[in-house]
């Protein structure tokens, strides 16, 4: 007898046919002579109708059958003469494997709150929300590694530990050992960014992408933010601003595209429940080639906006959430690309322009989120990139394997950051960031 997920038994329509199927109680009722058990296994939205008759193997457990418990059962697909579902098991066994008392199993079929689900997140994936959120997730990960393959891109892996400060805001966690003496040899920090290295492996295989988990040690508890994080960054040779910028919206449409094909059930139910009107504006976003303008024309847009913002909106000071969302949802109404931002707000690494004054930074906008990719061209000139390393007072010797890509062999180079949680917030509607990573690490909160 097969054992299938609930996914391929709905999706084969064999009715007929015998099949054998686990997963978790998500509620049962029973008479004396029937019993029904609605089944989840995670492997979609939709459960599976579990039915149940004296003549089954193991019908009289099912008093002792309650949300929560775990079951194996085995029967024949038939056409469900009820509704709500076209298909559903006629069980011959069925086997308790693991019980949950009603009493004190605490995801019961009702609606919970997401903050009260968030404090039992060893359990919230068994929930219709979060199934689909990290569905989602799961999806959208492999629908990133779809893209780059498919571009030739190669993946790589960045180093979890660091010596360095990419971001230059000294907003990084040390990694220490018992011992007086530093275990690395040096002072060492868990990443904020594989930027650098992947730099390093670009100069070389000329297309390359990390993704992976990169930590920021800032005691900032909004729903934006979480102190764990996972990062897509690819970086490319021979790539000018220009070329950056449309990687990312070719990028960012792409993602689209394939999370309408392979998870369009999981984007309804998030529409239905979270976000009205998510699939047209998905779709909007495919279709319509983003709106692009230098910073300084976004702050004109912004001084003449009328709109009474709570941070400044002068020439020189960073664009905020509130002005990226006036952008894009009020004064443009697609995604924008913002471009040549003032060198006195980025990094070091990114390529001077010749006014002197800005650098050859952008960032994708999108409406609901604001910010959803962050890239440059990056500084290839070594004068250039030793002056801005002196400059903000970094320590030029500890870059200085940095600056040998530049001294042997420079080309034009540019990369960018997409975050996967910020872009899972935009893609499921959900509004706090802790409900689109399973196991959330912020300031004070490492559970797990």
């Amino acid at each position: 007898m097969k054992r299938l997920k609930i996914k391929q038994i709905l999706a084969s329509e064999q009715a007929g046919e015998k099949f054998k199927v686990g997963g978790w109680v998500r509620s049962a009722r029973m008479s004396q002579t029937v019993g029904f058990i609605d089944l989840t296994d995670g492997s979609s939205i939709a459960g599976l109708q579990i039915v149940l008759d004296s003549e089954t193997n193991g019908f009289d457990m099912l008093k002792d059958i309650h949300t929560g418990c775990s079951v194996l059962a085995e029967g024949t697909l038939i056409e469900s003469p009820g509704k709500g579902q076209k298909y559903e098991l006629k069980a011959d066994k069925i086997t308790l494997l693991g019980e949950a008392d009603p009493e004190t199993y605490p995801i019961q079929k009702k609606k919970h709150t997401l903050e009260f689900l968030r404090q039992k997140a060893h359990l919230r994936v068994r929930t219709n929300t979060f199934s689909a959120v990290f569905r989602l997730r799961s999806h959208l990960s492999q629908g990133i590694h779809d893209f780059f393959r498919r571009k030739g891109f190669f993946y790589i892996h960045a180093p979890i530990i660091t010596t360095s400060d990419c971001e230059g805001a000294g907003q990084m966690f040390q990694v220490s050992a018992p011992s007086e003496k530093e275990f690395f040899g040096r002072p060492a920090y868990l990443t904020v960014s594989g930027q650098l290295e992947a730099e390093l492996m670009a100069l070389g295989l000329s297309e390359v992408y990390t993704f992976g988990p990169t930590f920021r040690a800032e005691n900032s508890n909004t729903p934006r933010h979480l102190s764990e994080f996972w990062m897509v960054e690819p970086e490319m040779a021979f790539y000018d601003l220009t070329d950056n910028m449309d990687l990312a919206e070719e990028f960012l449409k792409a993602l689209l595209e394939y999370m309408l094909e392979n998870d369009l059930e999981d984007l309804e139910f998030m529409e239905r429940w979270y976000q009205k009107g998510l699939l047209e504006q998905l779709r909007n976003i495919i279709e319509k080639p983003f709106e692009r303008m230098n910073y300084t024309e976004a702050i004109d847009y912004l001084q003449k906006s009328g709109k009474d913002f709570e941070f400044p909106t002068e020439w020189g000071h960073d664009i905020q959430t509130e002005h990226e969302r006036y952008l894009t949802e009020e004064k443009i109404g697609v995604p924008v690309i913002i471009y040549d931002y003032p060198a006195s707000i980025k990094p070091f690494y990114m390529r001077l322009n010749d006014d002197g004054k800005t650098v050859a930074a952008m960032d994708v906008l999108l409406p609901r989120i604001g910010e959803i990719i962050g890239g440059s061209q990056r500084e290839e000139r070594l004068d250039v990139l030793s002056r801005r390393i002196r400059k903000l007072g970094l320590d030029e010797e500890a870059f200085n394997w940095y600056l040998d890509t530049r001294r042997f062999g420079t080309v034009v180079h540019s990369g960018f950051g997409l975050g996967l949680e910020r872009t899972l917030l935009f893609l499921s509607g959900m509004a706090n960031i802790r409900d689109v990573i399973p196991f959330p690490r912020t300031p004070g909160n490492a559970e797990f």
